[in-house]
């Protein structure tokens, strides 16, 4: 278990953190969604030692390792610069960790291409490391942070440089192996699809403090504020309530008559933007069966049982 807690950080007159407690259990993943500024990295650079706290202690396990030296405390980083050594090869990337540590040569090789192997690189393995592509190169650093077994993984935006294909690939190749090793990590991102698809628990950090914590489907059936709707992406926000898509019905006999102003066709459906009289410019995502267009009237009704109201 990777654990902080009563963490407090300031930086001149910013303050990044506050009181801030958080525990993930082995092969649990987390993920701490914020904005730009929100004291994310910094939480990961604490835990890394690479960021001193001002007071509070950071555990993994039953070990306070508030005060060790990074090298000492058995963590595994990855960044979105994949932050590769250009002048060694893929399996010598991977094993220098274990060269730091003491592992021979030979053993240090044999571990690497182990790991090399899991995340489907061994053919690339006597390649230097800029001549992979990007989903290649954070394959890599990849396999460099499990290879040490580290006893937590912390991931600052790995996969956002990724194009949209590569990045689910990796997203899923990470979690499984998190899962393999038994290992707690925290993802930090500025991106709630990509907290929902991998994280078992969301944190939401704004002015270094806790908004909200829970699963994708307790924040998005129950947003704390309006700040935290929008963080999350949701629909239809104000500052008083959240209107999610399950309020919203085509409803033929009874509904209000809407006109469409705006359409957005995706791969799924159409993005539609209406103007109600009641509630104003709604979002609505509709089937692709019904071929809307700009200008059309459409019967809406809004489920009042099913908004959101802000305390």
């Amino acid at each position: 278990m990777l654990s902080w807690q009563h963490i407090n950080k300031k930086f001149s007159d910013k303050v990044v953190a506050t009181d801030l407690s958080l525990e993930v259990a082995d092969g649990q993943l987390v993920a701490v969604l914020g904005e730009s500024g929100s004291g994310k990295s910094t939480l990961l650079n604490m835990a890394a030692g690479l960021v001193q706290p001002d007071s509070g202690n950071i555990f993994i396990n039953d070990e306070n390792i508030t005060f060790l030296l990074p090298e000492q405390r058995r963590i595994g980083l990855m960044f979105q610069d994949y932050a590769l050594l250009p002048h060694l090869n893929v399996w010598q990337n991977v094993a220098f960790g274990l060269r730091m540590h003491g592992v021979s040569k030979p053993q240090a090789q044999q571990q690497a291409m182990q790991i090399l192997a899991e995340v489907g690189l061994s053919e690339a393995a006597a390649r230097q490391v800029d001549a992979l592509s990007g989903g290649e190169q954070q394959r890599v650093a990849l396999a460099r942070a499990l290879v040490l077994q580290p006893q937590a993984l912390l991931l600052d935006e790995p996969f956002s440089a990724l194009d949209t294909t590569l990045r689910a690939s990796l997203q899923q190749l990470t979690v499984r192996l998190l899962r393999q090793q038994k290992c707690p990590a925290v993802l930090v991102t500025h991106s709630p699809l990509e907290a929902f698809a991998l994280a078992d628990r969301i944190c939401l950090l704004r002015h270094g403090r806790w908004i909200q914590q829970g699963t994708a489907a307790q924040l998005l059936a129950r947003p704390a504020d309006a700040w935290a709707a929008r963080l999350l992406g949701c629909d239809n926000v104000s500052d008083v309530c959240y209107i999610p898509q399950n309020a919203l019905q085509y409803d033929p006999e009874n509904g209000t008559q809407v006109q469409v102003t705006e359409v957005c066709l995706t791969a799924r459906s159409y993005d539609v933007q209406l103007l109600h009289p009641q509630y104003g410019i709604l979002r609505w995502w509709l089937p692709l069966h019904y071929a809307v267009q700009a200008g059309d009237w459409l019967p809406l009704t809004v489920q009042h049982q099913q908004i959101v109201f802000f305390q």
